[in-house]
């Protein structure tokens, strides 16, 4: 008995740990140096970064790109800004292009090139920076030019089909596969991130108005996004039925809980998401985001305005959203079998002639 109190209670000292002030991204490990060491002006370009209120996801993602510079640049002598000069900053991108990661197949592959992206562009920042702060007499990275972006397609959305195998994969008979499909019924819905569906707490969902509160977004942006009344069905019966069940400590705010009754990190949602395609027979097809393309596919495909799921998605630029009219193929599927002289066709039939489709096509003359 004693022992059970003992675990109980270490339970709810990691849920008070948990429920804290975020931990603010580490310092640098290395000694500062001198005011104008690359080390004292990084910390203070992070500083500054804080100071204007940059996400905590930005400041992290320049932290490591600033230790990865400075480790770079130590192992050459170069320890002070005003030694930094362009060719220099030439040769790490090189370094950058070279590097060269495990799989987890085996297979050793180059960085992605939006991380060498990240890389380079927290360099051209910071050493405009430094230049307007009066840190260094001229810019090196001022005519440094980052990779060319990729024009790749995100992954094809999962079909009816897919998606009817993978909400079959919780086991509705046991508490937790009811919350876990309660879960993939909301990223469906709503196409929200992984760290957003882990951050979501009791308050945020109103399920009268069938809505989601979506607090600090990428980029630290709040939204609201419908819910639609299929998931709001399966949210009320994962907090009738299962939630208080999970629930450890009558403090905890978090919507989802494990069965720890903690809130989830997002890697052990990604982990979660993984082994459910996995068991749906759709691996490799990829994991929680697949889900937040499928919704802004097939909301496309339902006719949906463009700029109502750049909202939905919580995009900055329409030009992100986008990228969603290259994959939602069923119109033009639609328009290639209505006007190809070829389409239906058997592979011994002639050609029809094309002319033949004109009329069906072409749009009315309004001065007819």
């Amino acid at each position: 008995m004693h022992k059970g109190f003992t675990v109980v209670a270490w339970l709810r000292t990691r849920a008070e740990d948990r429920r804290g002030n975020p931990a603010k991204p580490p310092d640098f490990p290395t000694g500062r140096g001198g005011p104008d060491s690359l080390v004292a002006c990084a910390e203070a370009w992070v500083e500054s970064l804080r100071v204007r209120n940059y996400a905590l996801n930005t400041v992290k993602v320049q932290l490591t790109s600033l230790r990865a510079f400075i480790g770079w640049a130590a192992e050459r002598d170069v320890t002070r800004a005003s030694e930094v000069t362009r060719p220099i900053l030439e040769a790490y991108q090189r370094s950058v292009w070279l590097v060269r990661v495990r799989s987890g197949d085996g297979v050793e592959k180059p960085l992605a090139w939006s991380t060498q992206r990240e890389r380079i562009s927290c360099l051209i920042g910071w050493f405009r920076w430094l230049t307007r702060q009066n840190l260094i007499l001229h810019n090196p990275a001022s005519e440094l030019e980052l990779p060319r972006p990729e024009k790749r397609l995100p992954e094809a959305a999962l079909s009816a089909e897919e998606l009817g195998r993978l909400f079959a994969v919780p086991n509705l008979a046991d508490p937790l596969g009811l919350r876990n499909r309660s879960m993939l019924e909301v990223f469906y819905a709503t196409g929200i991130r992984r760290a957003e569906l882990a951050r979501l707490e009791l308050t945020d969902v109103n399920l009268e108005r069938g809505t989601v509160f979506v607090r600090k977004g990428k980029g630290s942006k709040d939204r609201v996004v419908p819910l639609g009344g299929r998931a709001v069905a399966w949210l009320r019966r994962y907090l009738d039925e299962v939630r208080p069940r999970l629930t450890l400590d009558m403090r905890t705010t978090a919507l989802f809980l494990s069965a720890y009754g903690e809130a989830f990190s997002p890697s052990v949602v990604t982990r979660m998401v993984s082994a459910w395609m996995k068991t749906a027979r759709l691996a490799g097809r990829g994991s929680s985001h697949l889900l937040r393309h499928t919704c802004a596919t097939h909301m496309l495909e339902g006719g949906a305005d463009i700029r109502y799921i750049q909202q939905l998605l919580g995009h900055e630029s329409l030009e992100t959203t986008a990228i969603y009219t290259h994959v939602a193929i069923r119109q033009l599927l639609e328009v290639h079998a209505r006007c190809h002289p070829g389409a239906g066709l058997p592979a011994d039939a002639p050609l029809t002639d094309p002319a033949a489709n004109t009329a069906s096509v072409a749009p009315e003359n309004p001065a007819a």
